[in-house]
């Protein structure tokens, strides 16, 4: 489902991500970890199209993106939920979760997306017309998730979902993309909390520098001393 090859990206003269290469298979949840600054972030900005990668490629299902601006790369049914959660806190949580639909492919099918979204997160529901600031955090990060629902997706990249979440918090978020996982989601996730991936994890990559050090499953890599102590801390 993606495919990235000697991708280098960055911001003005300054080069983050540098010949990364990394491939996800469809159905697949990778999730990427590793040290603040590393280039996860921008991984994922450069694979959307928020930002222009300087080199390499990102093949969406064979089709290489690479370049691409984020509205065009977004048609072709990649999704984007970015570090915290982006609502607009004077929008209702239901006005939130219609704009996920502003395409006009799923505004015509606006209703059964919302009908949908209320079913699988029945604690948003009861929110439908609730301003979203008034919302705890966790409640907002299901908004967001939500709100990439509403129209088909081929690709979802999830970034830092249980960033600065309560541990109650961050189960009902994994409790979440632990369901898109078994409906056939393919995710990349960008997650600094370790302990919490290993329930949805097909592969984990670990970033440094800009680069991918090592990959493998969620179990070698808790195995791996070298790879606990240095960046996983205390599981």
């Amino acid at each position: 489902m993606l495919e990235v090859t000697g991708l280098r990206a960055g911001y003005l003269d300054t080069t983050v991500i540098r010949d990364l290469n990394l491939t996800v298979n469809a159905g697949d949840v990778a999730v990427l970890i590793g040290p603040n600054g590393h280039g996860k972030t921008t991984l994922l900005r450069a694979v959307s199209g928020i930002i222009a990668p300087s080199a390499g490629q990102v093949l969406l299902d064979g089709q290489d993106v690479a370049g691409r601006p984020a509205e065009r790369i977004s048609v072709l049914g990649l999704v984007h939920v970015p570090q915290g959660d982006g609502l607009f806190g004077e929008m209702t949580v239901e006005e939130n979760l219609l704009m996920g639909a502003f395409p006009a492919t799923s505004w015509r099918d606006r209703r059964h997306g919302l009908a949908r979204i209320y079913d699988q997160f029945p604690v948003i529901a009861g929110r439908a017309s609730q301003r979203a600031r008034t919302l705890s955090g966790g409640e907002r990060r299901l908004v967001a998730l939500g709100r990439a629902l509403m129209r088909p997706s081929r690709l979802m990249l999830i970034d830092e979902p249980s960033l600065g979440l309560a541990p109650v918090a961050i189960d009902a978020v994994y409790e979440a993309i632990g369901h898109l996982k078994q409906s056939g989601a393919t995710i990349v996730l960008v997650e600094e909390n370790f302990s919490h991936v290993g329930a949805v994890a097909d592969a984990v990559h670990v970033v440094e520098t800009g680069e991918i050090i090592a990959s493998g499953t969620y179990a070698e890599l808790s195995a791996d001393p070298a790879i606990v102590q240095t960046y996983l801390g205390s599981l």
